[in-house]
């Protein structure tokens, strides 16, 4: 009796009328991109951004929108010859801001509702950049890069005034894709009066080594203002050097104008606590905490911090799933969040007391942001939502119903002119009976008579969802267009499915995940229509590393390999990283405190086993798994006469972000998959 289980079948099938092509790079690059909604105060519009890009011209730029929130026409209100983006409400709802770059840096400009009346508002040496109105409209926030370090010492460098070199004295000399070059990213804030900002401008981390958003991804959720403009709640990990690169402790603090004094209100905990949010009477802060240290992907907590009582309560406590991006209720007695569950990114909603959590959204989508607004009694909830067949588009929530109404249509015309595969749900049997869900997405066309060549796809992260997702990249739907089934496994090692399956990877990189990916290209693979001797394997970055480690390890399954940016040998990885935090608590140690995990679970221990066709995708700017991982992996290859190739990019870091290197990265993924699979 086969262990697989059909669940469900998803079918995005566009309109035979318009099906006339299928998906290619150059279409999703065509498709724009939605950035998230903003509501206006009284909950009656929202503004938005879509980015377009020009393939030709390697570039991108956007065009500013407005429509009621609860849909309706939509109109132009920036174009992208305004270089505006990152569109607001100013708090009095009177006007829309936005950061503009017109002149060079980037400033911040108003307009009216209706597009008219554009005026530049700030005029900040260097510019500024994630602004924030208090909500009495007497400030502003935004931040800006200072140089706190001196890189330079002039003893050392006295009359070498062409010298390159750069001296450091320990760790986060490098992070992401950038050198340390003595800046750091601070808040400000400045006297704001109707239409300017005064050259006022307080530093809120003078003279401080720390950097707030935290780097590399942190954004404007990271800080607020409380209700009464008294307070500037903020992120920061207050560290520096090697103990920043062991450490995930960030923390929440509270500055208060009128003094300039500074509080951490939660230094009891070691790990993570982000994203600050004042309730709408300014008594509660909620904010996300990982209890663990030096763990990334530890049970992201929604907490609530009583100011009266100085005392924090999580409200997930009795729930075994974790929150992401979240938003108060005006009303200061529930909580929206987005969480990852059981395949997909839905949309719960939390009462304060924290007895009452609540799913919304229901259908196989990930919602990736949400705003909340009242429009007078009734609550206001706008989301952003994608799947693996439809890039991101706005939509309106109903908080009670959990009733989902399509606001935008910003890639219709495209979309419906695509012809779509069909997207499965199935359960599959691991090696030790578990139950794991497995993404199966089907050719367009695809007809059970004929035999396919198949594609493992191999999660990074490592602790990331195979969600309903939409990537220019690793898309599902455009590798089913080329002909391959995909076959996606939510494996060991990610959340959605109990903190407990999360956890089973850290330490045992090459153990019960890895037999998950076996089990279900194994059991794919009975399918009729499954050329098992057509069966590839790509993923990048712990997916990369899969790609690696199975490549030694899949008794002759698999006819092709691709890896992109992935670990190939854990001791020379671990030794040029550069967030050492994640490399301690992934490998439980160094290599020298803990030698036998890097023994047993580095793939560059088992080249002698490789046998089939192997492409190396690397970029240099990639510090999170540098480079060398990748030469290393391709001159294995290469000595054992193994078919082979290296692309290579100058410019890319840990993602491939430019238009045309994104269309390269297709080409040659493609070429490389019909050479060896067809």
């Amino acid at each position: 009796m086969r262990k697989l289980l059909l669940i469900v079948f998803i079918s995005f099938m566009g309109n035979s009328i318009f099906s006339q092509q299928k998906l290619t790079p150059e279409l999703i690059w065509q498709m724009g991109r939605i950035g998230d909604a903003h509501i206006s105060p009284d909950g009656n519009w929202m503004v938005y951004s879509v980015r377009n890009a020009d393939l030709k011209e390697n570039k991108s730029a956007n065009t500013l929108y407005i429509m009621p929130s609860g849909g309706g026409e939509t109109k132009i209100i920036a174009t992208p010859e305004d270089k505006a983006g990152s569109p607001n409400w100013r708090p009095d709802g009177k006007k829309i801001s936005f950061i503009c770059t017109k002149d060079g840096d980037p400033q911040l400009w108003e307009m009216n509702a209706d597009g008219s009346g554009k005026t530049q508002v700030s005029h900040v040496k260097g510019g500024v950049d994630n602004v924030k109105y208090s909500p009495d409209m007497k400030h502003i926030l935004f931040t800006e890069d200072v140089q706190v370090d001196d890189i330079h010492p002039a003893d050392l460098y006295h009359g070498l005034d062409k010298t390159t070199g750069r001296i450091f004295d320990g760790l986060n000399y490098r992070h992401w894709d950038t050198w340390n070059n003595g800046t750091y990213v601070h808040i400000f804030y400045a006297s704001y009066s109707d239409g300017n900002v005064a050259a006022d401008e307080t530093d809120i981390m003078k003279g401080e080594r720390f950097d707030s958003p935290v780097k590399p991804n942190g954004g404007d959720e990271q800080f607020c203002w409380s209700p009464d403009g008294k307070w500037i709640a903020y992120t920061s990990r207050k560290l520096t050097g090697t103990e920043y690169a062991n450490s995930t402790n960030s923390d929440i603090y509270l500055f208060e104008l009128s003094s300039g004094k500074t509080t951490d209100i939660t230094s009891d905990n070691k790990g993570y606590d982000q994203n600050p949010q004042f309730s709408s009477d300014g008594n509660k802060i909620a904010y996300v905490s990982m209890k663990t240290p030096g763990f990334e992907a530890d049970k992201n907590r929604l907490m609530i911090y009583d100011l009266k009582t100085k005392s924090a309560t999580d409200l997930t406590a009795n729930v075994d799933q974790i929150a992401e991006s979240f938003s108060w209720a005006k009303d200061g007695k529930t909580i929206y969040f987005c969480s990852p569950y059981q395949g997909a990114n839905q949309v719960f909603s939390c009462t304060l007391a924290g007895d009452k959590i609540k799913q919304l959204t229901k259908d196989w989508h990930d919602y990736n942001g949400i705003d909340v607004a009242a429009k007078g009694k009734e609550t206001i909830l706008i989301g952003s939502r994608v799947d693996f067949s439809n890039p991101t588009e706005l939509y309106n929530i109903d908080p009670e119903k959990g009733t989902e109404t399509q606001l935008t249509f910003v890639n219709k015309e495209i979309h419906n002119s695509i012809t779509w595969g069909k997207v499965e749900k199935r359960m599959v049997k691991t090696y030790d009976g578990k139950d794991m869900l497995v993404w199966v997405i089907l050719p367009p066309g695809f007809d059970k008579t004929k035999k396919y060549p198949t594609l493992l796809y191999c999660q990074g992260g490592p602790q990331g969802m195979v969600s309903q997702f939409w990537s220019v990249r690793w898309n599902f739907q455009l590798m089913a267009a080329n002909g391959y089934i995909v076959v996606a496994p939510n494996r060991r090692g990610l959340p959605g499915f109990g903190q407990a399956w999360n956890d089973e990877i850290s330490g045992d990189y090459g153990g019960a995940c890895m037999k998950d990916y076996l089990s279900a290209i194994d059991e794919l693979a009975k399918e009729p229509y499954v050329n098992k001797d057509k069966l590839g394997c790509v993923g990048a970055s712990f997916g990369g590393y899969s790609v690696y480690y199975l490549a030694g390890h899949h008794e002759k399954r698999f006819k092709a390999f691709i890896a992109h940016c992935g670990m190939f040998d854990m001791t020379s990885w671990y030794g040029s990283t550069e967030e050492m935090w994640f490399a301690n608590y992934d490998q439980k140690g160094s290599y020298w405190e803990n030698p036998e995990n890097y023994k047993k679970f580095s793939p560059s221990n088992f080249v002698k086993n490789w046998d089939a066709p192997i492409l190396v995708i690397h970029n240099e700017k990639d510090f999170r798994v540098p480079l060398g991982q990748g030469l290393e992996a391709f001159n294995a290859a290469q000595q054992q006469h193994i078919p082979s190739r290296f692309l290579y990019f100058p410019d890319e870091n840990h993602w491939v972000s430019k238009p045309q290197n994104s269309v390269l990265w297709h080409r040659v993924f493609y070429d490389w998959l019909d050479k060896y699979l067809k």
